[in-house]
């Protein structure tokens, strides 16, 4: 095996192309490889760390050929940390290379979405580069870029766990996560019905929209198109805003028990019925595309297959191979100690350790039930003033002071136009110009009342959008640092026989446990059960480890709802 520190992976002329770099960035070694010989040579070069345009695009072909790799620099998602941080004090170098900021070649991301959760993969270009060259010069840019910050070593960490994530996504989408197609089935023909032919509608739902149509009075009503069902509603006194669940539910009359049973089951047969299955299925298991950063707060997307919305019924479907278990876990209120840690609030952090930190709210006198605990909580991170969050939400402001004025004052900046940064540096996108536009005017000796409400309002929702930023992004970040760690410490077990394989996780990970899903602040490993116990510390250790990473000795936990069970069902 071939040593070496650095090493750039790119293009070259007509083939494939490697730069070794020395600790200064300077390229020491060039060299050719031929396309089919990509993956001996990876395997065969004990690199520190691999340096390429975007994970998406160079790891799947190894993962394919049984090849993983330690580590590596996704200089795509690092460009994108790079251009926007407000740590960043020379940021000129990354933010002229525009050829950077495209999206991943993973797939196209859908940015039909709320600004808080609008994805960031839209930009319009192809590709990122991959020549060797290009490769080399963007690199040197982000060193300088993180050189020049104040407090380099965050967004070091930053870049780093983003990195790793990109390798995690890879791997999750290479293994699959075992499904029951049998088991989906029959949840399937449980809920709707035995599956229709030639394009019926199934048979429990052709029932309930018979029901619905009589109430309606109308055998011809569309209950698909919500403009028109309203309209249908009307008509029989029933003078819903919207067709949600929690409109709905307001107005006692018959129709509402089938409607909205209807619409459940509609959800259900669109979102995970027979033709998901049919598309996102094979060969027992399910391949989503995750798409690492896809929120502009850092948090994961997802570009296929909706990883992110796995409904509860059907994770009696997610069943580990024969002699195999799965580790499944998430932590515990990951928001709200995140933002202990962040604020260094000490009060937050009693009430939080090692146990449901909203009973700790209780307990420390601040409000009367869990409910409310939970309720003033996410008023606090998610900016709501009004109701029962408006009531509730000054209670913790005299309780926990350092934590509630840190969001407060992300809400205040944000309100401001200005930018905020998570704990590592990820910053804020600076308001549209169109927000700019709204507040110069209204601001002017010419503004109308109309507009000046209309200015408040806006910014008071820009000042929502960085209240949470701050808190969702870093609890990304950690969720990145725990991510990482598992993956490190799951490759240290040792592999088991191929008599005992998990074969469809394919040559990359079949003999190994590995992490098969992932969201937010849940995961979860596929594991030999020989390596069972010995996974569920891992996870466990990691937790505490992200902690670490993040906070140093701030006695701030992360509890997990951890269990090694045959499916991923929920009680």
């Amino acid at each position: 095996m071939t040593s070496a520190g650095a090493v750039v992976l790119g293009t070259s002329g007509e083939g494939l192309g490697f730069a070794r770099l020395d600790a200064e960035s300077v390229v020491v070694n060039r060299g050719a490889v031929a396309e089919d010989g990509l993956a001996a040579f990876v395997a065969g070069t004990d690199a520190s760390r691999w340096i390429w345009s975007d994970t998406a695009h160079w790891y799947p072909r190894l993962l394919d050929a049984g090849v993983r790799v330690a580590r590596c620099r996704d200089l795509r998602l690092c460009h994108a940390i790079l251009r926007n941080s407000a740590l960043v004090a020379e940021p000129d170098a990354v933010r002229a290379a525009t050829v950077w900021d495209a999206a991943s070649t993973a797939a196209e991301t859908d940015a039909a979405a709320p600004p808080l959760f609008d994805l960031s993969g839209g930009a319009e270009a192809e590709s990122v580069p991959h020549d060797v060259d290009a490769v080399v010069a963007e690199y040197r840019r982000q060193r300088e870029a993180v050189r020049s910050a104040a407090e380099h070593g965050r967004l070091e960490l930053l870049c780093a766990a983003e990195s790793a994530g990109a390798l995690v996504a890879a791997e999750m989408r290479a293994a699959g996560l075992p499904w029951d197609v049998a088991e989906h089935e029959r949840i399937l023909t449980e809920e709707l019905g035995q599956r229709p032919g030639g394009g019926g509608a199934p048979r429990r739902m052709a029932e309930l929209a018979g029901e619905v149509r009589m109430h309606l009075g109308d055998a011809q009503a569309s209950l698909d198109a919500p403009a028109r069902l309203l309209r249908s509603l009307h008509r029989i006194g029933v003078p819903a805003q919207s067709v949600s669940k929690w409109e709905l539910v307001k107005y006692d009359h018959p129709v509402i028990v089938p409607l909205l049973e209807y619409r459940r089951l509609s959800r259900l047969l669109a979102a995970n019925g027979w033709a998901w299955l049919d598309e996102w299925v094979h060969d027992g298991r399910f391949r989503p595309v995750y798409v690492p950063a896809g929120v502009v707060t850092g948090r994961w997307a997802s570009s296929g297959g909706g990883a992110l919305q796995i409904p509860r019924m059907l994770r009696r479907a997610v069943r580990a191979d024969d002699g195999w278990a799965f580790v499944v876990a998430d932590v515990a209120q990951l928001e709200p100690r995140v933002l202990a840690g962040m604020a260094n609030d000490l009060a937050l952090a009693r009430a939080a350790h090692g146990r449901d930190l909203y009973a700790g709210i209780v307990d420390s006198g601040a409000v009367a039930t869990r409910g409310e605990a939970k309720v003033a909580m996410l008023g606090a991170m998610y900016g709501a003033t009004t109701g029962e969050s408006g009531r509730l939400v000054p209670r913790l402001r005299r309780a926990y002071p350092r934590a509630m004025k840190l969001v407060d004052e992300a809400a205040r900046t944000g309100e401001r136009g200005g930018v905020v940064s998570t704990w590592l540096g990820r910053s804020s996108p600076e308001p549209s110009e169109e927000w700019v536009a709204v507040q110069r005017h209204a601001a002017g000796a010419t503004g109308t009342a109309a507009e000046q409400a209309r200015a408040q309002r806006s910014a008071r929702d820009h000042g929502r959008f960085t209240r949470n930023f701050v808190v969702q992004g870093t609890a990304a970040e950690w969720a990145l640092a725990w991510l990482g760690e598992v993956r490190s410490r799951l490759g240290a077990l040792d592999a088991v026989p191929a008599s005992q394989a998990a074969l469809r996780s394919g040559p990359a990970l079949a003999m190994r446990p590995h992490l098969a899903f992932f969201l937010h602040d849940e995961l979860i490993v596929h594991t030999p059960r020989c390596h069972a116990d010995a996974a569920a510390e891992i996870v466990r250790e990691a937790a505490a480890s992200a902690g670490r990473l993040l906070f140093g000795g701030f006695p701030i936990d992360f509890p997990l709802d951890l269990k090694i069970a045959g499916t991923a069902a929920k009680q």
